[in-house]
């Protein structure tokens, strides 16, 4: 199964890169493979500086090793080792008119380090897939919010039609700033430690995460193409780099993939390529009543289900 997954996500990079660079039109993704001294490595994608795109990164890993301390307390296991690959991309526009975008499809698998098969493979004592899609808009245009979850609920049906409802929720609860009480974005779809069940064989849940990677570029794109030529103003842009500093704190603060990156000697580069390039803070900062920023607002303070059967 890992070989089969870390196969598609490499497919999966080439598709998404073209389809934004097509979208981009000017500046290029720069490409770096880079190696884990503990074993594994990856292809990082990044391009900076573009007509629409500011910053955004398209990397794929499959690193492995021993299971780090923290991580044997995560999972209360004594002695492991592991294996995880993915893909996580972030785009970060340079118009506040089109939202950023995150989007991540990852598999683990842990081995119990005293069991050795016939075959001369460890026992896979662990494994599981995770992932998922979200928005995060700095002007809300409830049309894109509804194409964005729709998309994802398509996918999900295809599967079982109690996805939707149930990885939306997960979305909204796990990207969620409780410092701030408000949403990072308008969600979309979260899933983690999806194991093999009597319902659901990993075949299943790899047939699901690549319906839903396949969907990426149906889900943003047209987004993008509709936003990305609209006028705006200085103080829209120093709304919107406000906002970007909202987003920081989540990544910084609460995100578990950046969190395990850093405690497995994670590649750094990689890591904090989901970071925009130019954020603000600013004090005590808060929009005007009745403002399209006011708007945003009051739906991340209580996240709001986009479609209605």
């Amino acid at each position: 199964m890992k070989n089969k997954f870390y196969q598609y996500l490499q497919y999966l990079q080439d598709q998404i890169v073209a389809g934004l660079e097509a979208v981009e039109g000017n500046a290029k993704f720069r490409e770096d493979i880079w190696e884990r001294p503990e074993g594994g490595g990856g292809r990082t994608r990044v391009i900076e500086n573009g007509k629409v795109f500011e910053k955004g990164g398209v990397n794929i890993s499959a690193v492995h090793g021993k299971l780090p301390e923290a991580m044997r307390q995560l999972f209360n296991v004594s002695e492991a080792d592991f294996f995880a690959c993915g893909l996580s991309l972030v785009m970060h526009p340079k118009n506040p008119m089109v939202p950023t975008v995150h989007a991540n499809w990852r598999y683990f698998e842990m081995y119990d380090t005293s069991t050795t098969l016939n075959t001369g493979s460890r026992k896979v004592i662990n494994s599981w897939f995770g992932g998922g899609q979200d928005l995060t808009p700095y002007y809300l245009f409830e049309e894109d919010a509804i194409h964005f979850h729709q998309t994802c609920k398509n996918s999900c049906d295809k599967h079982n039609s109690d996805f939707y409802p149930t990885f939306k929720k997960q979305c909204d609860e796990y990207f969620w700033n409780t410092h701030r009480n408000e949403a990072r974005g308008i969600g979309g779809l979260f899933f983690d430690y999806c194991k093999e069940t009597n319902e659901m064989r990993m075949d299943d849940w790899y047939n699901f995460v690549t319906e839903v990677g396949n969907s990426f570029l149906e889900a943003y794109v047209p987004i993008v193409e509709k936003r990305k030529d609209l006028p705006f103003t200085e103080a829209q842009r120093t709304w919107q780099e406000i906002r970007r500093g909202r987003y920081v704190e989540f990544n910084l603060v609460h995100d578990k993939g950046t969190l395990f990156g850093l405690k497995t000697n994670g590649r750094i580069e990689s890591i904090l390529m989901s970071l925009p390039p130019h954020v603000q803070w600013v004090y005590d900062n808060h929009p005007e009543g009745g403002s399209e920023e006011e708007k945003l607002i009051k739906v991340l303070e209580k996240p709001k289900n986009w479609i209605v059967d």
